[in-house]
């Protein structure tokens, strides 16, 4: 005679429900990513190291937020994109600006956000080929004569970030130039204002509450002022919101020239562009080291002790829902 419990002698347990929360791991660092939960997918958000400023400002970290992401079934490597380092800028100098480094989750087909791109470098009329903001994430601003990085480079979709600022005057003549600021995740990089040839602004950054915190990542840094001959001070941009260090203020002509702001460590953040006045030399600030954060929702599923019904055990299985 069967036994009403599915053949199985013992206690016929009912099963009860339970619920796993959601978890949320941040990489600051390089390292190796495992799955907490019993979900399939999971929110990514991965940010690129920024770019250095040189006279300009450095483009952001590339930005993706990808919701929903497929949960790895098994460990995946994560590598944090270090920031580009800060340049000493004197003129002149043929001394280019340093891009950031990728960051990457995962391996085989993984998620990759790419180095924002540096800030333009020469000021003089001979090695106009600095002048240009380099392409990445975001783009470098640029200084007098040429245009701001691209962005978004090479292509994803969403776009990872935004074009950098473009130069104002003519180089060589030091008296009436400004520089760009660099490309953002949500917006270009601000050229300079020929009103004053200071610095164009860092382009914004995008807000992100994966982490459980309204954060914004990503800003471009400010391009700063440039002044040898004429008397009213040449202000720096803004850094972008998201990181995005300020770009270096320039006074009269006198050796005081103004260091541009780092970007901000773990937001992608674009390096300020550091000042020119005279003969002095500035450091451009350098790009903030990048971030990713995996968001696993919370997930219910099904539990029990001892001994219960296998009718029950195996609807459980076949519905993954057994712990």
């Amino acid at each position: 005679m069967a036994l009403s419990n599915g053949g199985v002698i013992g206690t016929d347990n009912d099963p009860a429900a339970a619920t796993q929360s959601a978890v949320i791991t941040t990489f600051n660092s390089s390292g190796t990513f495992t799955a907490a939960s019993r979900t399939t997918a999971c929110n990514l958000l991965v940010v690129a190291g920024g770019g250095s400023g040189a006279y300009a400002g450095g483009g952001a970290g590339g930005y993706r937020a990808i919701n929903p992401h497929p949960l790895p079934a098994s460990d995946v490597p994560v590598t944090i994109g270090a920031g580009g380092a800060g340049i000493a800028t004197m003129y002149p100098s043929s001394t280019q600006s340093n891009n950031g480094n990728n960051t990457v989750f995962g391996s085989g087909t993984p998620i990759t956000s790419t180095a924002g791109g540096g800030g333009g470098t020469e000021l003089s009329a001979v090695l106009t080929p600095l002048h240009a903001g380099k392409a990445g994430g975001s783009g470098g601003g640029a200084t007098p004569g040429e245009a701001g990085g691209a962005g978004n480079t090479p292509p994803t979709s969403p776009s990872q970030g935004n074009k950098g600022g473009d130069g104002f005057g003519n180089p060589g003549t030091y008296t009436n130039m400004g520089t760009g600021g660099g490309g953002g995740a949500s917006a270009v990089g601000a050229n300079s204002p020929p009103a004053n040839a200071g610095g164009g602004a860092g382009g914004a950054g995008s807000p992100n509450t994966i982490s459980g915190s309204d954060v914004t990542y990503a800003g471009g840094g400010g391009g700063s002022g440039q002044n040898e001959n004429a008397p009213a001070p040449k202000a720096g941009g803004a850094g972008g919101a998201g990181g995005g260090g300020a770009g270096g203020n320039a006074t009269g002509h006198t050796p005081n020239s103004t260091t541009g702001v780092a970007g901000t460590a773990n937001t992608g953040g674009g390096g300020g562009g550091g000042s020119f006045s005279g003969p002095g030399q500035s450091t451009a600030g350098a790009g903030g080291s990048g971030i990713v954060i995996v968001a696993e929702p919370a997930v219910s599923y099904t539990t029990a002790s001892g001994v219960w019904n296998m009718d029950d055990l195996y609807t459980y299985v076949k519905a993954d829902n057994w712990v």
